[in-house]
């Protein structure tokens, strides 16, 4: 593979930076991130700093990365600023101690920012890629995230050209930016597999400051075992949705389905997979893990539409011995195509997402704990369910072997509130909270979804206060969180 422009090593790429700079990262979880090159930026750190001088940049991605970006960074205390997600120890740790400041961000919304200024001037896009033209026409590899609009602003891009992704991947990227406001069109996609966009993306070649060459895989964690809360959990809502189909609330062709990444949405996928009445659907989705793949093979997925393909090193080395295949499954675009309001409402979309905990209302937490100490980010979920036909979180009703209940009266931190989130899913059961006023919500999700332990607890609650619209009581609103911190454990709250 030959190009016309200057070959870097990663150290010599990493010099090329300055403390303060604006950096934008190709990735959308650990898929498609640059590792050389950011490993090479921790190593200069850390010199740095040794030698008594400030290094820092800030970071911007399309999501969580691994651990050879986020992690090494933070690592090396090379961070400044981070958005727009994050999902390594390390870096949590250095935003909940202050030492990052973190902006937690819809990933629909990050381009936009981008492209008007909101993070100042990005002098650096560092975008991982499988093949690059003479004419600076770039294939991506695993994932597309913030990428287009990255190179479009930067004032220099520099290149990792990584191996282990074949450059047959050309082709199923679908690369399209919405117009600038005023003027911008209808994103014009009627279904998921269609493609609206360019298969690469097109850099000017004078922007392109040098390539480095890597051959390192995708930090992909692989998934637990399905365990039998998370068995539940899945066997809840594909029984849901198929009584759901079967009473004509969904169309018998069924809906697209979006689903979050982790262990938990595995287990539904999986449950969806094996219910015979729920039939062969499509996903539009940010993320195809394991097993969208093992649902393609077995006919049930038909296609899936993406941002990433965020799959473990087995399953990645499937996909790119069978592309034949997969090419005519699979396409990914950009976040802020895939994660569209316009799209996803269009398209009505089925949401299934994690929460951190519910309340018996309908409010759920997906990121901090305790209110205060953040996890990862609120991701693409608001996207999904704040637009989708049928919104759906899912969660285990107790944490911490039973110490924490996560059906609270009152969560600690609000990302989706009681006006977007239809449907509340445990292993103990499934709360459907469309078409019930507040006082109905919270007998149902506290009978449904609650642990037999915490029941009664939650039930005093719910009938301490009658008057009102929202049966609230604020002096006891926080009871069970406060228990757990002076005593670590949320049992024996005092509610009512």
């Amino acid at each position: 593979m030959s190009f016309p422009f200057p070959r870097l090593t990663p150290d010599e790429a990493a010099a090329l930076l300055k403390d303060r700079d604006m950096v934008g990262f190709s990735s959308f979880t650990a898929a498609g991130a640059p590792k050389a090159v950011s490993k090479a930026i921790a190593a200069r750190a850390r010199d740095e700093h040794q030698a008594g001088r400030p290094f820092k940049i800030g970071v911007i991605t399309g999501a969580s990365t691994g651990k050879s970006l986020d992690g090494e960074l933070a690592r090396a205390e090379a961070v400044y600023l981070r958005t727009p997600f994050q999902s390594d120890p390390d870096m949590r740790r250095a935003i909940n101690d202050g030492q990052v400041e973190f902006v937690d961000m819809h990933l629909s919304n990050v381009a936009q920012a981008v492209r008007t200024g909101v993070f100042g001037k990005i002098n650096w896009a560092i975008i991982e890629a499988c093949d690059l033209g003479a004419d600076g026409s770039v294939t991506l590899t695993s994932s597309v995230g913030v990428s287009p609009t990255l190179v479009n602003c930067a004032e220099r891009v520099i290149i990792e050209i990584n191996r282990t992704h074949p450059v047959e991947l050309r082709g199923i990227h679908d690369l399209y930016e919405p117009g600038d406001l005023p003027h911008r069109q209808p994103v014009p996609i009627l279904r998921a597999s269609d493609r609206i966009g360019q298969p690469v993306l097109r850099i000017a070649p004078g922007k392109i400051a040098g390539v480095v060459e890597s051959r390192l895989d995708d930090e992909v964690s692989p998934f637990s075992e399905v365990t039998d809360v998370t068995r539940r959990i899945g066997a809840n809502v594909a029984e849901f949705l198929a009584a759901e189909r079967r009473s004509g609330r969904l169309p018998a062709e069924f809906l697209p389905v979006q689903s979050g990444v982790g262990d938990v949405a595995n287990a539904v996928l999986g449950a969806m997979g094996e219910h015979p009445d729920i039939p062969t659907f499509e996903m539009y989705s940010e993320v195809l893990q394991d097993s969208v793949f093992a649902l393609m093979r077995t006919g049930k997925v038909r296609f899936g539409s993406s941002v990433a393909i965020t799959a473990t090193k087995a399953q990645q080395m499937e996909i790119y011995a069978n592309l034949d295949f997969y090419r005519r499954r699979i396409v990914l675009r950009p976040q802020e195509v895939t994660n569209h309001p316009e799209v996803i409402r269009r398209l009505g979309v089925i949401s299934i997402n994690t929460a951190i905990e519910c309340d018996v209302f309908g409010n759920v937490n997906s990121t901090h704990v305790f209110g205060r100490s953040l996890m990862n980010g609120i991701g693409g979920s608001g996207d999904f369910t704040r637009n989708a036909a049928l919104s759906i979180f899912t969660c285990p009703s107790i944490q911490k072997e039973g110490k924490i209940s996560t059906i609270v009266p009152l969560v600690s931190h609000v990302d989706h509130n009681e006006h977007s989130v239809n449907v509340i899913v445990t292993e103990q059961g499934v709360a459907d909270l469309r078409g019930k006023s507040p006082h109905e919500r919270a007998r149902l999700v506290t009978e449904k979804c609650a642990h037999p332990a915490f029941r009664d607890t939650l039930r005093r609650y719910c009938e301490a206060s009658k008057n009102g619209h929202t049966p609230q009581t604020l002096a006891h609103a926080f009871a069970l969180h406060e228990q757990f911190l002076r005593t670590g454990d949320m049992r024996g709250a005092v509610v009512g």
